[in-house]
């Protein structure tokens, strides 16, 4: 009889532990849920940066785990998609109705329109170019909607953002994976740690956030916009 292979069952045990890593997204996101409920904002975010975390090395886990190959009994894909979607999506969404931002019926109609527009872009095949940009704006609304905390613009204007962006998800544009498109990316990666100790302080601060912070992000945002249009930049490559 042959003997188990100890290598392969480490590997399995491997394998299946960054699903177990990807699927605790859900624990994080109803606890950020929860706090978005209970207006506690800025632990509803700090809940929501730790899933951007793990969202943001999952991935990479799962590659070098050969997770597809080795734990295919569960989609590591189709777990992704449904942690992401509430994480990015439906979250947000109820931390932008449940604060002051804008009136509430407002705010809940537009998060109906969000989430329909949303649901729609996650089961959308052609989410991701050959490259691995994402086609259409990735419907990353927890940054969004911390933007909403920390700069408070108009209701109005985070109305018409809201609009935006949902039709922005279907339109011919592409916006930058910073893990996984190669170009530039050091830089964008650098510039992400510099967006998450932005976030950090302005949760710090509960979203009484200092020009320094406020300016930062503004930054970060020009960054991220003008990117698309350095795609097929001979500086970019270099």
């Amino acid at each position: 009889m042959a003997l188990p292979d100890k290598n392969m069952n480490a590997r399995r045990v491997a394998a299946f532990a960054v699903h177990l890593f990807t699927a605790s997204g859900v624990v994080v996101a109803m606890l950020a849920l929860n706090a978005a409920i209970e207006r506690d904002f800025p632990l509803c975010f700090a809940w929501l940066g730790a899933a951007l975390f793990i969202d943001g090395i999952d991935g990479t886990l799962a590659r070098a785990a050969g997770v597809r190959e080795i734990a295919s009994a569960i989609d590591g894909v189709v777990l992704d998609l449904v942690v992401d979607f509430l994480t990015y999506v439906v979250t947000p969404v109820v931390a932008i109705w449940r604060s002051d931002l804008m009136p509430a019926p407002l705010a809940f109609w537009l998060g109906v329109f969000v989430t329909f527009a949303s649901a729609l872009y996650f089961a959308d095949t052609r989410m991701k170019t050959g490259d691995y940009w994402f086609r259409g704006f990735p419907a990353i609304w927890n940054v969004v909607a911390m933007y909403f905390f920390v700069l408070r613009p108009p209701a109005l204007v985070m109305a018409a953002l809201m609009v935006l962006g949902s039709a922005a998800m279907f339109a011919p544009i592409v916006f930058v994976h910073p893990l996984r498109v190669k170009k530039l990316r050091a830089f964008t990666i650098a510039v992400c740690v510099a967006f998450f100790v932005l976030s950090a302080a302005a949760i710090w601060q509960e979203f009484s956030a200092t020009i320094l912070v406020k300016s930062g992000f503004i930054v970060i945002a020009l960054y991220f916009l003008s990117l698309p249009f350095l795609r097929h930049s001979p500086w970019a490559e270099a």
